[in-house]
């Protein structure tokens, strides 16, 4: 990232989780109300498991904000584990005692870091492994993200998600990839919110759930693909000049980082291998606007996929999930990932203890059965933070007022272009 950075940090089952970001401008409106919104979002979701009757997270706010506004420095949160308390001992930072040896982790779960962490870092105790690499510790990314979609949103960036996948049960809907507006991708968003599973679709959302009620009787789990999109995103963030200035790479690279996810795609992705180059390439087209339209002021000349009402350039399609050369293009950035079920199983799958080297059961620890719905969430959060460090290369500012300043002089010029 080259304007913002983040770090998390924290266990599992450790006393709290900690998350700093660096880079946000001063005179952002920011209270933990809005960080609390998406943390609530993310612990939701049918087939989640005990933990989240447990956990009500809360993100506190200690540094980087003050009287209700950011302050240019680095904003810190703290997320309390409630579920500490039953792992004190287990958990503890001081020596532990010679009798603490038997309550070691030996039993690797495949599909786990399990095996790999323990090896790469030298342990036999398979704890140290886990707490780290649970998704747990997505908790603080949703709430970092947070404050990164409530500065997107000062500029009418909207980011949302949606299941259309969970194992074999999906939405048969093609156009979600290709020619939605933003109205349409925002009121797909608003019915899945209202579904268990986030799935916009009623009745494909009730099979989803007896296919989890399934799993979660058999002792498996299940995995799924989701959608984020994000609307209101001007022409030009991203670059093309460098491998690592592409903003779907950034992009693809901040969702795969998410524990369980295996494959992304952008826009049309992997179906437009199966197609002609002259069927899947999104034609440009133009309109001259009127005085009325110019005089609604700067976003009314900005692209949109509803050709009936968008003047300037304009697409009647987004194949290219609206990112051209590692560039936005004005249109509705659409993204999928494709996550795996979660490997650790009620009924264990086979592995070798790491210490005696005999076939065993792999170790169960406290589980979901599906967590698709969660991951969209997460994928929003990691989403908003790439999209608002693009945009802030591109806008700059120290303050939230010269980076607006900069944005509107950017959108004119776009109309004069």
């Amino acid at each position: 990232m080259s304007h913002l950075r983040f770090l998390t940090s924290g266990e599992s089952h450790g006393k709290a989780l900690i998350g700093i970001l660096e880079g946000i401008p001063s005179g952002l409106s920011l209270s933990e109300d809005d960080i609390d919104r998406d943390l609530k979002r993310r612990q939701g979701g049918y087939g989640r498991g005990a933990r989240m009757k447990i956990e009500s997270d809360h993100a506190e706010i200690l540094s980087g904000v003050r009287s209700g506004k950011t302050i240019g420095s680095p904003i810190t949160l703290l997320i309390e584990n409630k579920d500490w308390k039953n792992w004190i001992d287990v958990m503890s930072v001081e020596r532990r005692s010679p009798d603490a040896e038997s309550e070691k982790i030996t039993r690797p779960r495949p599909g786990h870091a399990d095996l790999a962490g323990a090896i790469k870092y030298g342990t036999h105790d398979i704890r140290n492994i886990l707490e780290r690499s649970s998704a747990r510790e997505t908790a603080m990314r949703v709430a970092l993200g947070a404050i990164t979609k409530k500065f997107l949103s000062d500029f009418d960036v909207n980011i949302g998600s949606y299941v259309v996948q969970i194992g074999n049960v999906k939405i048969q809907n093609s156009k979600l990839k290709t020619q939605n507006s933003p109205n349409e991708l925002l009121s797909l968003f608003k019915k899945a919110e209202d579904s268990p599973v986030r799935c916009s679709d009623k009745t494909v959302s009730e099979e989803m759930i007896k296919l989890i009620d399934r799993a979660t009787k058999e002792g498996n789990s299940l995995g799924g693909i989701f959608e984020v999109f994000v609307t209101g995103v001007p022409v030009g963030l991203g670059s093309h000049i460098q491998w690592d200035k592409r903003l779907d790479g950034r992009l693809a690279q901040a969702l795969m980082s998410i524990q369980a996810i295996k494959g992304i795609e952008v826009g049309f992705g992997f179906d437009m291998a199966k197609h002609f180059g002259s069927e899947v390439m999104d034609e440009i087209f133009y309109r001259a606007s009127s005085k009325e339209q110019r005089a609604k002021g700067l976003h009314s000349q900005l692209p949109t996929s509803n050709s009936e009402f968008a003047t300037g350039f304009y697409r009647k399609t987004n194949y290219a999930g609206g990112i051209e050369g590692g560039i936005t293009n004005g249109m509705p950035i659409i993204l999928r990932a494709a996550m795996k079920p979660i490997p650790t199983l009620k009924r264990p799958l086979r592995s070798i203890d790491i210490v005696t080297k005999e076939q065993v059961e792999a170790a169960y620890e406290r589980s979901d059965i599906c967590a698709v719905p969660a991951a969209g969430v997460i994928a929003e959060a990691m989403v908003a933070l790439i999209i608002a460090d693009a945009f802030l290369e591109k806008f700059g500012g120290d303050n939230i007022d010269e980076t607006k300043r900069s944005y509107v002089s950017y959108v004119e010029n776009i109309e004069k272009f």
